[in-house]
């Protein structure tokens, strides 16, 4: 019955597994780019996230991409200059991420295989709230930062509103397929800056919602509606997160 969301596009041959299994990308691999699809508000996510990357002034920079899933990102900043770089645990995703024309890695957030300050922008797009281990996600993310760099990241609130919101009606909706978050990995932004803030970033939040027109469309029409994120006072679900790394010298 379509008032009651739009349905799971894959669950019938899903395996049962556990919340924020890994591999449930993998058995969603066809939906990352699917118009419409299950992966549709990462879209708008991907666009607001590639809204607050600047236009590289150097023809070396590079772009790190923590957790780039299908390489989502990659359109929104392409044309900036930068050599855009993906690491992934997902090797489906990486394939797709490697046909955007992005340079792709298997890696863990927590262990990124990438030397030290090589990076002008880190980007961590929707990936901190599936780590188990957030101090050194952070402590990773900011390593490869160069001094003055810039890391823009967007994740999920830890609380009750963001579980709520983000389980309870995303999932019996439609609007995220149904296992892919655990809420007990979600993000307290004071814990998130503060964690930034050992490593020398100072990081800046504010809230993101999607779209009123577009998020129904999406949901109650079988078309891809190409809505978008916009910016909201409240960080109590969605939040992006903006900061620089101290220039030492």
């Amino acid at each position: 019955m379509w008032w009651l969301g739009r349905p799971h596009a894959t669950l019938d041959h899903m395996r049962p597994l556990k919340r924020n299994d890994p591999r449930l990308y993998d058995e969603l691999a066809d939906q990352w780019w699917r118009p419409g699809g299950e992966f549709e508000l990462l879209h708008w996510l991907a666009a607001a996230r590639g809204a607050l990357v600047p236009r590289s002034g150097r023809t070396d920079a590079i772009l790190i991409d923590a957790g780039c899933g299908g390489g989502l990102l990659a359109p929104h900043v392409a044309g900036l200059g930068y050599r855009h770089i993906g690491v992934d645990l997902g090797r489906s995703g990486l394939e797709l991420s490697k046909q955007r024309g992005m340079t792709v890695l298997g890696g863990d957030v927590t262990a990124l295989p990438l030397a030290d300050g090589i990076a002008d922008v880190v980007v961590a797009g929707e990936i901190l709230e599936h780590v188990t281990d957030l101090p050194a996600t952070v402590a990773e993310l900011c390593r490869v930062l160069r001094p003055g760099g810039l890391l823009v990241l967007d994740t999920i609130n830890a609380t009750w509103l963001g579980r709520f919101v983000s389980i309870t009606l995303a999932e019996r909706f439609g609007a995220a397929p149904v296992g892919i978050h655990d809420p007990e990995l979600f993000v307290d932004p004071g814990d998130l800056t503060t964690q930034c803030a050992k490593h020398g970033v100072h990081l800046k939040v504010r809230g993101v919602r999607p779209s009123v027109p577009g998020l129904i469309r999406w949901l109650f029409l079988p078309v891809a509606a190409r809505g978008a994120m916009i910016p909201t006072r409240s960080t109590q679900v969605l939040y992006q997160g903006i900061g620089r790394k101290e220039d030492t010298q």
